[in-house]
């Protein structure tokens, strides 16, 4: 057959026709059941994930990158089977990844720490926690950074690469904490008096466990004071509000007992002031005499 001066074998581009329209549809046909396959598996890998009692924002995460993962795999088997190499477009892939990778190493960090923090979980929403100069309550635990509420209502956004590298103190991690109460007492007060004080106000507590039972021991002669140290076991949830009905009833308690809770105190001493007075006294007779 002949057209605009070419020889065309119509045999033959009917079988090149046939032959890409059957790899086309054999493409399609892979990413169609590759897709339901890939779904297939994340729902299967969810299942798995919940009853692991896996964190929700890390199982949602896995999942995604698991679907991403499997539709990729997915697509370069259908473009392989129309005939497109491969080859460059992983390696243009990979190009790709490692410059996003560069661009955000940061962000990256606190990806990975993230990741650690929840499956890991030294803290969870709800916990009372101190991580570095900072305390307050866990509201939100995402992948990138930790929202902490304050007691005085202000939000801490702390990136979680920052959480791993630092010490973090939970506090709410147990059911029970102990309460350390420490009264300074004058050195001239009954001590025995003070401790049997304290200890009565402590047992008497509905807050209070008693056992392990509250125990008051002397633990330092300091410059103004003998100190006394109150321990005392509670639950988490009292742990606040007994510490302050005991130090509230400590001081009216040890003023009815009369004894003193001192304050520093600090005795000068001015060099030559004697000296200093009876020059003025001195002066004074001089003038009193001229007059």
């Amino acid at each position: 057959m002949e057209f605009l001066g070419f020889t065309v074998d119509v045999a033959t581009l009917t079988s090149n026709a046939l032959e890409l329209v059957i790899k086309v549809a054999l493409a399609i046909l892979i990413f169609i059941v590759g897709r339901w396959l890939a779904k297939k598996a994340v729902a299967f890998s969810d299942r798995l994930m919940t009853r692991s009692h896996l964190d929700e924002t890390v199982a949602s995460f896995l999942s995604r990158l698991l679907y991403g993962v499997l539709l990729v795999v997915v697509i370069l088997a259908a473009l392989s089977k129309v005939g497109v190499q491969t080859t460059s477009v992983v390696a243009i892939l990979g190009g790709a990844a490692v410059a996003v990778g560069l661009s955000l190493k940061d962000q990256l960090s606190n990806f990975a720490a993230g990741i650690m923090i929840v499956t890991f979980r030294p803290f969870v929403r709800g916990d009372f926690v101190q991580i570095s100069s900072y305390t307050g309550t866990v509201t939100e635990i995402t992948l990138v950074n930790t929202h902490i509420t304050t007691t005085n209502n202000h939000d801490i956004i702390i990136p979680n690469s920052n959480i791993t590298t630092s010490a973090v103190i939970n506090y709410t991690a147990l059911p029970n904490r102990r309460v350390d109460i420490t009264v300074g007492i004058g050195y001239d007060a009954d001590i025995k008096t003070a401790k049997e004080v304290m200890l009565s106000l402590a047992r008497n507590n509905a807050m209070a466990f008693t056992d392990p039972e509250p125990i008051v021991r002397v633990t330092n002669l300091g410059d103004n004071s003998v100190d006394l140290t109150l321990n005392v076991w509670t639950t988490n949830a009292d742990w606040w509000s007994m510490q302050c009905d005991l130090l509230e009833q400590f001081k009216h308690a040890l003023d009815d007992e009369k004894i003193e809770i001192p304050f520093p105190q600090r005795s000068v001493h001015v060099k030559g002031l004697d000296q200093m007075i009876n020059q003025m006294g001195e002066a004074q007779k001089l003038t009193m005499t001229k007059d």
